[in-house]
């Protein structure tokens, strides 16, 4: 008998097989999604695109055996464990969203981003520019173009540099599409460098600023706002309008529909569809200060840029790598009431004191569905002397740690990037280690990829593991009483969810 080392879990997390078809998440979108569809055709005359029925397909594959595996095998012990296949989407999938996360970091912090200070600048929009952008992935790359040119100019102009000699500063942008409610909320999150680099001579010299004030934070969020109003309606997307109503397309398309009732926090579906969704208020509301630190506003824009790094904080700029590339969704927080309906608990409160938000089965799935990004839409951007183009970037990012390859030739970034496999960003961000056998605390690697359907349940078989995937439940109708469900009709105790 193989005897376990008591350092291998004294230090690390051993690695374990998750069961998402246990999870509340896997679950709700099983028994919901064939009469999500059924309701929302029938409402709205139409059905969603292929796209978005792809993404939730995907996600009830993922991480189930029955859909494929990898045998991963002890050298020492022979000690053999499956690995389940990821459905490696960008929507709301908790698992492939976690360990994009920490692939994404990891990357940023050794292989991007200069040992020099950074800040984050958060652009919140407006309700109908969010859904503006949402519908319209090009004019989302030009807007973004538009903020990050008024920032480029603002950190040269402040570092004493005039961009018509090639000075730069650099920025990487995630575009998350998410709120804090499930709500779809496009808006950057971008690292930006605290200041300007400016080249000579094959030389890169980096010009430090100080934090900007209120009143440049304050100017600089108009200048925004203005260039995007103006290229917005250049476009010919949006008009003016003298009693400044609030502007949002036609929503006869289902997928437009469901995006427009996301952006503005309603019901998309049912009886109540139109109303705004039932929030949970149980804290006190905090009172309204006028002024926040690091914080400007005009016209339903926003601008933050509180957050900050020196150069020598490489553990908190990864920590915030990871908060800007988090994902959509966190199951930790999610639970049903006794009537049945999806509770998700918001992870700050909200100023007026709401804690938690409260939504139908049905209408849960459509939050999620509005959060599926277009294909080919690339949410990291890179722009500056962070810009893959940039004839100056070798001046710039870090110089790559050669490390050497068994047969000990030298490896190049790029080598050394495909070489830290997700396996390692396990180790490495959530000290979970799948490379190291529970039992011998041997080496393990991968000895088959297993596709074939007769042999995953010859092998699952064998195991005494299901080999039966899963499948979404069939439509049903509506209840014959929705009252004892209807959310606008009952109130109930926090301590029931």
């Amino acid at each position: 008998m193989a005897l376990v080392n008591p350092k291998l879990h004294a230090s690390k997390t051993s690695y374990e097989r998750r069961r998402p078809e246990k999870t509340l998440l896997y679950q709700l979108v099983q028994q919901n999604l064939s009469t999500f569809y059924q309701q929302l055709e029938s409402e709205q005359g139409s059905g969603l695109p292929d796209f978005v029925k792809k993404e939730f397909d995907e996600y009830l594959k993922c991480g189930i055996l029955a859909h494929g595996f990898l045998r991963a095998q002890c050298e020492s012990c022979s000690h053999e464990k499956l690995v389940a296949f990821s459905c490696k989407r960008r929507g709301f999938c908790p698992s492939c969203g976690a360990r994009r996360m920490a692939e994404s970091a990891a990357h940023l912090v050794d292989e991007v981003l200069p040992h020099k200070p950074l800040r984050q600048w958060v652009l919140s929009l407006p309700f109908q520019v969010r859904y503006l952008l949402a519908a319209h992935p090009k004019v989302m790359g030009e807007v973004l173009q538009i903020f990050h040119r008024a920032l480029n100019t603002y950190q040269c102009k402040k570092s004493g540099l005039k961009q018509s000699t090639g000075s730069r500063t650099g920025a990487i942008t995630f575009i998350q599409r998410f709120g804090g409610s499930l709500n779809l909320n496009i808006h950057f999150h971008t690292l930006c460098l605290d200041g300007a680099y400016s080249f000579a001579n094959d030389k890169a010299s980096f010009h430090v600023n100080s934090a900007p004030s209120q009143e440049e934070l304050e100017q600089l969020l108009k200048q925004i706002a203005t260039r995007i109003a103006k290229h917005l309606e250049k476009r010919g997307l949006i008009e003016r309008d003298e009693e400044d109503n609030p502007y949002l397309p036609s929503t006869e398309d289902a997928f437009d529909h469901i995006q427009a009732s996301s952006i503005t926090y309603r019901i998309a579906l049912g009886k109540n569809k139109g109303k705004k969704a039932l929030t949970l208020q149980t804290v006190h509301a905090k009172e309204q200060s006028q002024n926040k630190p690091d914080l400007a506003k005009n016209s339903g824009f926003s601008l933050h840029a509180g957050v900050a790094t020196k150069a020598s904080e490489r553990k908190k700029l990864e920590k915030i790598c990871r908060y800007i590339s988090r994902p959509s969704l966190s199951e930790e927080r999610l639970s049903l009431n006794a009537n049945g309906q999806v509770v998700y608990k918001l992870k700050n409160a909200y100023d007026n004191g709401t804690t938690h938000i409260v939504l139908e089965p049905l209408d849960f799935l459509a939050r999620l569905a509005s959060l599926v990004p277009r294909p080919r839409v690339n949410l990291i951007r890179f722009f500056g002397v962070f810009a893959p183009n940039f004839k100056y970037r070798k001046l710039v990012v870090p110089k790559p740690k050669n490390k050497e390859s068994p047969d000990d030739k030298t490896l190049t970034a790029s080598q050394q990037a495909s070489r830290m496999t997700w396996a390692q960003r396990l180790k490495r961000v959530f000290n979970i280690d799948i490379e190291t056998c529970p039992e011998c605390a041997g080496k393990v690697k991968v000895i088959a990829s297993i596709e074939d359907p007769r042999v995953i349940k010859k092998i699952l078989d064998h195991l005494g593991l299901d080999s039966l995937a899963p499948t979404p439940w069939p439509p049903r109708g509506p209840p014959d009483t929705l009252k004892s469900h209807d959310p606008f009709t009952q109130n109930f105790p926090v301590d029931e969810f």
